[in-house]
């Protein structure tokens, strides 16, 4: 009795002690990240949150689900969350960023059971060490990157669960066909590692990284073990090629937009592994976007950093044996994780840069295990006091380091202040820093940095066309000056020109190819249109509508600079493909093209639509042309004969006097009024 009253008061402690080691994890998360609870949104939280449609309606749930393009990324658990918080919330920012905290503070108690479970020495230190390290910030600060939080929680309760079904130890498993509770364990495991997916696919990689567990606890890998894991590996793959897709198709991450060749994506993966390696080693200083490196593979010495990491893996693979399994171990499954964020796929991130710290989110933890077994095996035998007093200076340090690095994500200002600041050769952050100034209405320093971005990168598209547009838009339209439009005008076609001239560009054409002959058209009406501008001006204008045919205002611009060279037929040409398009803005065509104009557009209009026998339209278009113009005796005419072939002869009758009555010589009109008389004299004779 006394046996069992004490493994009960053990038991009782245990279960107390776990508790404590629990809530410890999750209240260190609090405090590290407790800057965040008073951030906004940054950067594509907009797009994922404030504009996202789906989040508002039950239908948007249905989408998020079932139709990829709905939403940015196709990760439709991430999204649900959001949705779920949006009726929660709202768009009140710090309910999205409490979400984040504790899901990786979740993450951090899963991951420390899941090292107690695979007896890694320091396994909540190590854990600890994942909860409050700097470098995890951009996951956790940064509300779009919930999808990180959330997979890693989820694929390590998948993993729990896994080892459940077959556990890691020899010793510890009961037989080699498990039975039914174990497949239940093994069924869980596999739905929860495909509700993963849905949150990231970048988790994909955990069924290697449950063989490399295998390997390491046993020595070695069985068939049984590879056959239990294909469906986890079949699933993964079907993620990752509708991922794949969306990353090509609707992101924009095709061949066009971001293309290496292999051996520079080898060269890539080999600095990028080190680079990765350094930041937790060294959380300083972390960029949001770090700045690119040139990859060239003529460079012998950029050969050194994969061939640097290959020999690594192969010096602690020949010491194996005096050490054992484990750090292989960690190190191949940091590699593995990483994988899919090395550089071998397209990733949208990685056209503003090739290494992110929410890249190495999930990797991290296999790297700072390692540190934690070695420090609890160096200080667990003569110095365990100091190996105590060492492990809280380095959570207090590093977790000092993750509050102030939480600052950094408090709203888009200060975020990229600090890229630049950190990294002051980077046109992204100054370019989105410009877009936001300009949102606020601060156009002189958004141009400043657009200036500064155009510096910085002569030959970037991008940066002519947005520093253009900007000083487009703060030109005073009432007092056009021409120096500052002759500047617009260059920075427009330097752009265009780049534009054209690059391969991987996908610049919406069509609209620069129009802003820059409105700007042309400022020109030309303040000092008057000499003919090479009125050329270019029509150059323009003449792509922009081949490009977009659609493209209304580019339609009436060219019927505008079209009257100017006195082509007046093709000018009344686009003024009807305008009318056309867009048959519902009369009143914005009218104040566009003016009256004149806009008449003779519905006159082609109306006799287009005579010729199709739509009588009825016809009709309506011709009226509108004699109301615009009421010296149109074309139109009253045209319309005569448009009710004539409706049977409304009386009608057609008044519009053909009319049209005789302003032209006495109109000699069509006298015929249609005649042969009208006849028919209504007729139609007086049959009745």
């Amino acid at each position: 009795m006394r046996l069992r009253r004490g493994v009960t008061c053990w038991g009782l402690y245990a279960r107390w002690r776990t508790v404590v080691a629990d809530a410890a994890l999750l209240a260190m998360t609090l405090v590290a990240y407790a800057p965040a609870l008073t951030a906004g949104f940054i950067w594509n939280d907009h797009e994922n949150l404030v504009a996202n449609q789906t989040l508002i309606s039950r239908e948007g749930l249905r989408q998020i689900w079932l139709v990829p393009q709905a939403t940015q990324q196709y990760s439709p658990l991430t999204c649900t969350s959001y949705w779920i918080e949006y009726r929660l919330w709202g768009l009140a920012a710090w309910g999205y960023h409490l979400t984040s905290i504790l899901l990786h503070g979740l993450a951090a108690v899963l991951a420390w059971r899941l090292l107690v479970r695979l007896q890694v020495p320091g396994a909540w230190f190590a854990a600890a060490l994942f909860a409050v390290h700097p470098v995890e910030v951009e996951s956790i600060a940064w509300i779009s990157e919930r999808q990180n939080v959330l997979s890693l929680s989820l694929v390590l309760l998948s993993m729990l669960c896994y080892l459940r079904f077959a556990p890691a130890r020899t010793e510890d498993r009961i037989a080699e066909i498990p039975g039914a509770a174990s497949w239940s364990w093994y069924a869980l495991s596999f739905g929860l590692f495909a509700l993963a997916l849905t949150a990231n696919t970048v988790v994909v990689t955990m069924p290697a990284v449950m063989l490399v567990i295998y390997w390491w606890k046993r020595g070695r890998i069985t068939l049984r073990d590879i056959a239990c894991i294909v469906p986890f590996v079949a699933v993964g793959v079907a993620m990752t090629l509708v991922t794949l897709r969306m990353e090509g198709h609707h992101l924009g991450t095709h061949e066009k937009v971001w293309s290496l060749p292999a051996v520079e994506r080898f060269l890539l993966a080999g600095r990028a592994l080190w680079f990765y390696g350094e930041k937790l080693v060294w959380p300083h200083p972390l960029i949001f976007f770090y700045p690119r490196w040139t990859l060239d593979s003529q460079a012998w010495g950029q050969y050194l950093w994969p061939i640097a990491a290959l020999a690594l893996l192969a010096a602690i693979w020949l010491v194996k044996g005096r050490i054992g399994r484990g750090l292989f171990a960690a190190v191949l499954i940091f590699v593995v994780v990483l994988a899919p964020t090395l550089g071998f796929f397209n990733n949208r991130f990685m056209t503003y840069a090739y290494v992110a710290d929410h890249f190495e989110y999930h990797a991290s933890l296999a790297i700072l295990a390692a540190a934690a077994a070695i420090g609890s095996l160096c200080f667990r035998r003569n110095a365990k006091a100091v190996g105590y007093i060492f492990a809280g200076l380095l959570l207090l340090g590093l977790g000092s380091l993750t509050f102030q690095q939480t600052f950094i994500y408090h709203d888009l200002e200060t975020l990229y202040r600090d890229t630049i600041d950190k990294n002051p050769r980077d046109t992204i952050a100054r370019s989105n820093l410009a877009d936001h100034f300009n949102a606020l209405g601060n156009h002189e320093e958004a141009i400043c940095l657009l200036r500064g971005v155009v510096r910085l990168d002569p030959n970037d598209p991008m940066a002519h066309i947005n520093l253009g547009l900007f000083l487009l838009m703060t030109a005073n339209p009432d007092k056009p000056q021409p120096e500052q439009l002759e500047e617009t005008a260059g920075y427009l076609r330097q752009g265009i020109a780049l534009a054209q001239a690059s391969p991987m560009s996908t610049l919406d054409e069509p609209r620069l190819h129009f802003y820059l002959s409105y700007c042309l058209m400022q020109i030309g009406y303040s000092i008057g249109f000499q003919p090479q501008l009125l050329d270019e001006i029509l150059v323009h204008l003449k792509e922009a509508t081949r490009l977009d045919p659609a493209y209304v205002d580019a339609h009436v611009s060219l019927a505008l600079a079209l009257v100017v060279a006195d082509q007046q037929t093709e000018a009344i040409q686009h003024a009807a493909w305008a009318l056309e398009i867009e048959p519902q803005g009369i009143d914005k065509l009218r104040n566009q093209l003016g009256p004149d104009l806009l008449a003779e557009a519905h006159y082609a209009r109306g006799g287009a639509l005579a010729s199709k026998n739509e009588f009825a339209t016809a009709a309506d278009h011709f009226r509108a042309a004699v109301e615009l113009r009421p010296d149109h005796d074309r139109a009253r005419n045209n319309l005569g004969v448009a009710l004539m072939r409706q049977g409304k002869t009386d009608e057609a009758i008044r519009w053909f006097e009319e049209a005789v009555q302003g032209d006495p010589k109109y000699t069509d009109a006298k015929t249609n009024l005649e042969n009208a008389r006849k028919v209504q004299e007729q139609q007086g004779t049959t009745k």
